[in-house]
């Protein structure tokens, strides 16, 4: 397969590619925090390798995630402020034609949760998958979040707006990601 080079459209201040080698305390963590469901269950490989074996698109939320894989590179695309459709008029672009991507984590909605509209944001959700499905078929799809926000006990976990992780709360997440990618 031709080698692929691609202009990042994200936030500049959200890219992240690369690993990130554990390090002293970073332990098993519990992984309902994270709320990840796999939506794709049969795995699906692609006949050649790609710059991109994962991708995490998403809010602000996803600014600090940097989730890893035992071989291969996660990139992750965050764009504040964005509602799930938002996220879903992106993917044509994060998923270009003829780039093959092995698992995409979507993490989304905790800007469209304010609105209390469920119906809404399910529909909106389910017109995301569906983007996802009909740019690259071949891509495993991984929903994440949206995370709840503050709740009294968990003060580490989030920053003082109560909305956004913590350093804490974003290697958590991280981890989170990183086993369910490491799972499929």
């Amino acid at each position: 397969c031709p080698s692929l080079r691609r202009r990042d459209t994200t936030d500049p201040g959200c890219g992240s590619s690369g690993r990130r080698e554990p390090g002293p305390g970073r332990g098993p963590r519990p992984s309902a925090a994270s709320g990840l469901r796999d939506l794709h269950p049969e795995p699906l490989r692609s006949p050649c390798e790609t710059e991109r074996d994962a991708v995490i698109v998403g809010d602000s939320i996803v600014r600090y995630v940097r989730a890893t894989l035992a071989k291969g590179k996660v990139h992750t695309h965050c764009f504040p402020g964005a509602r799930v459709l938002d996220v879903s008029a992106q993917i044509p672009a994060i998923l270009k034609d003829g780039e093959s991507v092995g698992a995409i984590v979507l993490h989304a909605g905790v800007n469209d949760t304010k609105l209390r509209q469920t119906e809404v944001l399910k529909r909106d959700f389910s017109s995301l998958i569906e983007t996802v499905r009909s740019t690259s078929p071949a891509t495993r799809i991984i929903v994440s979040g949206p995370l709840p926000t503050y709740r009294r006990g968990h003060e580490r976990l989030f920053r003082a707006d109560g909305l956004h992780p913590s350093r804490v709360g974003a290697e958590l997440l991280s981890d989170n990601i990183s086993r369910t990618l490491r799972s499929i």
